[in-house]
């Protein structure tokens, strides 16, 4: 790592980080002049390489950014592999393996605590052995996150925190990124793989996450339960990033993740069952 993304990770530090994100959320709402949403949207899509190709086809300019980011896929650009589990969102399937006895994970160089990522010591218990992935969304990816495996939502998770940066400067100077980070962690219950979570990682910049079976543009701290239990798909979606970031979901044993890292678009099978 160079010696600028170190002074940039310090400054990181220094900003006041959840102030920055709120406003840039109010920003990120803000309607827009249809002529400024041309040019802003436009400019970001070329900057990022975006596929506007594979976004639902729009009679009027996008009225915010934040409705740019979260903007839906067009029907039939994606596909639900026939698979124990598929990937929940598109982005980089970056890092795979082992839930170890200790209760923990490895990723991209740290540890975490399966306890921490999901916000319950009790529930984390029936993860040990098991496996885990993480997927991450660059500013260029379709930002919806879809259900990994069929079931039924009935818990929800608010787990409050920071806002530091989840890109390669973050991984390697904030220790315990993915849980000093604000997260909401969706519970789906199956019939054939037990208990699998979905931890949505937020990330600084606006940071705000949505979860489809709450009501509410952002997941209020605390334990939801949703009663009665949400039933879903494989490949429905499940929730919403806005701006940002990463997901780790984690399986209880029994189920291995065979696809190798590198890139991956949400419904690609994981498992090597397909």
């Amino acid at each position: 790592m160079s010696l600028a993304s170190y002074a940039a990770a310090q400054v990181i530090r220094a900003l006041p980080r959840t102030r920055i994100s709120a406003l840039m959320g109010r920003l990120a709402d803000a309607r827009l002049p249809s002529g400024v949403s041309r040019v802003v949207m436009g400019a970001y899509a070329r900057a990022y390489r975006v596929d506007l190709d594979e976004a639902t086809p729009l009679a009027a300019p996008y009225e915010s950014f934040d409705a740019f980011f979260t903007r839906t896929l067009r029907d039939g650009a994606r596909s639900v592999a026939e698979a124990q589990v598929v990937s929940p969102a598109d982005g980089v399937l970056s890092s795979l393996g082992s839930i170890d006895e200790g209760g923990r994970i490895h990723a991209k160089g740290q540890g975490y605590a399966v306890a921490d990522l999901v916000g319950d010591p009790d529930d984390a218990s029936r993860y040990l052995g098991g496996s885990f992935f993480v997927v991450y969304l660059s500013p260029r990816d379709y930002h919806r996150l879809h259900a990994p495996v069929a079931g039924h939502i009935g818990l929800v998770r608010g787990i409050p925190g920071d806002l530091y940066p989840v890109n390669s400067i973050g991984e390697r100077y904030v220790p315990g990124l993915f849980v000093r980070n604000n997260r909401a962690a969706v519970v789906i219950d199956t019939e054939s793989l037990g208990r699998v979570t979905v931890v949505l990682v937020g990330a600084m910049v606006v940071g705000r996450i949505s979860v489809s079976a709450l009501p509410g543009p952002s997941v209020p701290p605390g334990i939801h339960v949703i009663d009665p239990r949400v039933e879903v798909v494989q490949g429905d979606e499940i929730g919403i990033f806005h701006l940002g970031s990463t997901a780790v979901v984690l399986l209880e044993p029994g189920v291995t993740i065979t696809r190798p890292v590198g890139p991956v678009r949400y419904g690609e099978a994981l498992t090597g069952d397909s």
